[in-house]
């Protein structure tokens, strides 16, 4: 049997992304599965299923069950893990497109009529909980879809028998699947030839943060990495395509703009562009009054080493954070090499006291993995030496894992008690830094887009990306403040809102469309149309010119906007409505025929005399 992709009508174009086709639509025919076969030896395919776990639970209209779906990322809990991004990403897309055609989402794994399982294959831990998952759906008689990686990179899991799967480039035919699945049938999409759109509908984990893809697949080959199989050779999104989906998120309100990647310093190798191009073109973009941020994904040094200089530039705009993850798995070349990583602990320092030096604030996370196979106490020195040097202020620590298939699971294994002791001793050292002290007392601004896992406080980060939990209202997120730190921990610091930061920028932006066109006059430049360079001259850009993206303080304890004295003035004469110029004209009229009156009363008199 041929790939589904292969046998639209049309060619390779296929539908338009999210369009539902019927089953004879994709030039297959269902059949009874009578035999068993090798999943391995299966390609894109529906099949019917007599199992009872892909039994419909009922006969609904297609469009109205309930989905449960799950996402399995990375084991990493900080926001910094890149392909921990993926997985949500891709979920929301899915449950976009799942929502735009009538179905319901639902929190509760009991209450679904299907369970949608987005899989993670970088870690043992998340795979062995998504099998766990399968197995209590099955018991509960539930239609399941697999998704994600685990799928796309071991298509011959015992677990993934009898159970739909789509891969990673397939998210837009999730609605397909489904509908397909509902009605008892095994469906398998995993080939595909081209990338899904960006444009796809989408139900966000986070209505303020949009985790945007910029290209699937790398150009690396760890010995240890099992992603590399299912998300295949580099990919690349056009920037035009990028920088439209951007305007298109900040159109809906979104405050922080996530590129995700499994290795973002690859962007564009494959298109003939780089990734100073396309962050250059997406600043360009962001409002002027940072009331939207870009954050920089996860970057491997080997491709960041050619444009440290530009990066660093993007990094110091206002509208980035400073804030940016690269892992380097080890402190020792020896194990770097086993590990096929194609840079040395020399060159990282490298990338990390550049940016340190050339961008202020600048925060850096990265990755260790202990106990790779051949490991030394010679070589896990190195990386302990390496750790205390930086003394990172994010570490993400993990024990070496080997994935079937790749090559480092070949490799002669560390013991395991050794790996463990490894971590432990690590995980204090790293424990033990204090980043954040000598913050207490400053005043930074922060950007509110999240609830702490407390339900008490709201989640703010400073520019350098550093977590501030601050006590307010929920009405509070998606907004901008200035926070003074009160006191430190160690993950995180916690500070008090002393005023917040109201975005003028969409009021001014209507406000220019409609105003005249430019002239060359600089006594008309509050009114036109140019900018306050071209207009006004770089000496009048902050005073006459009335230049997008204004921020206005509003003071966090009355809520009262601060004015200048002309604007009172222009205040107050707004308020004249028809009724106050009604009750002057009638006091006017009273005073009028008053005055009449008296005139008259005293004309009368002289004449009596």
């Amino acid at each position: 049997m041929e790939d589904i992709e292969d046998m639209f009508a049309g060619g390779a174009g296929g539908a338009p992304p999210g369009f539902r086709l019927p089953l004879n639509a994709v030039g297959v025919n269902p059949k009874r599965n009578t035999s068993k076969r090798s999943i391995s030896k299966q390609k894109d395919e529906v099949t019917d299923s007599n199992r009872d776990s892909l039994a419909p639970p009922s006969m609904k209209i297609p469009g109205t069950q309930t989905i449960y779906i799950k996402t399995f990322g990375c084991s990493h809990n900080q926001a910094s893990s890149a392909n921990r991004q993926y997985w949500i990403s891709d979920s929301e897309y899915m449950a976009g497109q799942l929502t735009a055609f009538g179905y319901g989402l639902t929190e509760v794994p009991e209450e679904a009529d299907l369970w949608l399982i987005n899989t993670c294959t970088v870690k043992s831990p998340s795979q062995s909980a998504m099998s766990t998952l399968i197995t209590r759906g099955r018991s509960g008689k539930k239609p399941l879809v697999i998704a994600g990686c685990v799928p796309q990179g071991s298509r011959d899991l015992k677990e993934l028998e009898g159970v739909s799967v789509v891969g990673v480039q397939q998210i837009d035919r999730v609605v397909e699947i489904v509908e397909e699945t509902l009605k008892g049938h095994e469906v398998r999409l995993l080939n595909r030839k081209t990338l899904p759109a960006l444009d796809l509908p989408k139900v966000r984990k986070n209505n303020f943060i949009e985790i945007l893809p910029i290209n699937v697949g790398c150009l690396g080959a760890c010995t240890y990495c099992k992603t590399k199989h299912a998300r295949g050779h580099l990919g690349s999104y056009t920037v035009e395509s990028l920088v439209e989906r951007v305007r298109t998120v900040i159109s809906e309100g979104v405050k922080e703009i996530w590129l995700s990647s499994e290795d973002t310093g690859a962007y564009g190798r494959d298109i003939g562009v780089n990734l100073p191009i396309l962050l250059n073109a997406i600043v360009k973009e962001l409002p002027s009054d940072q009331s939207t941020m870009l954050r920089i994904g996860m970057t491997n040094p080997p491709f960041i080493l050619e444009h440290l200089k530009e990066i660093a530039a993007v990094l110091r705009h206002p509208c980035v954070y400073t804030f940016l993850h690269v892992p380097v798995q080890s402190g020792s070349d020896a194990v770097l090499t086993a590990m096929n990583r194609e840079y040395t602990s020399g060159e990282f320092r490298t990338v990390v006291d550049t940016l340190t030096e050339l961008v202020p604030g600048m925060q850096i996370a990265t990755d260790i993995i202990c106990g790779f196979p051949g490991e030394t106490d010679e070589d896990f020195s190195q990386t302990v030496g390496l750790i205390k040097d930086y003394k990172f202020a994010q570490v993400h620590i993990s024990q070496f894992y080997p994935r079937p298939g790749t090559p480092a699971a070949k490799m002669k294994k560390v013991q395991s008690k050794i790996v463990k002791q490894r971590s432990r001793e690590l995980t204090c050292v790293f424990e033990a830094f204090a980043p954040y002290t000598g913050m207490e007392g400053k005043e930074e601004r922060i950007w509110i887009t999240e609830i702490a896992t407390d339900g008490v406080h709201l989640v703010g980060h400073t520019k350098g990306y550093i977590q501030v939990l601050v006590s307010g209202p929920e009405s509070m997120l998606g907004t901008s403040a200035i926070a003074r730190i009160t006191s430190v921990g160690r993950w995180s610091v916690f500070g008090e809102v002393i005023e917040t930061l109201a975005s003028t920028n969409v009021v001014t932006q209507v406000r220019e469309e409609t105003k005249p066109a430019c002239t060359s006059d600089v006594s008309t430049c509050e009114t036109c149309a140019c900018s306050a360079e071209s207009c006004c001259g770089e000496g009048k850009s902050g005073e006459a010119c009335n230049v997008s993206g204004d921020i206005t303080r509003q003071d966090h304890k009355t809520g009262e906007k601060s004015m200048t004295k002309e604007e009172e003035k222009q205040e107050v004469v707004s308020h004249w409505g028809l009724v106050d110029k009604a009750l002057v004209c009638g006091v006017f009229v009273s005073s009028l025929t008053i005055l009449v009156l008296i005139i008259s009363i005293a004309s009368r008199v002289l004449l009596r005399q």
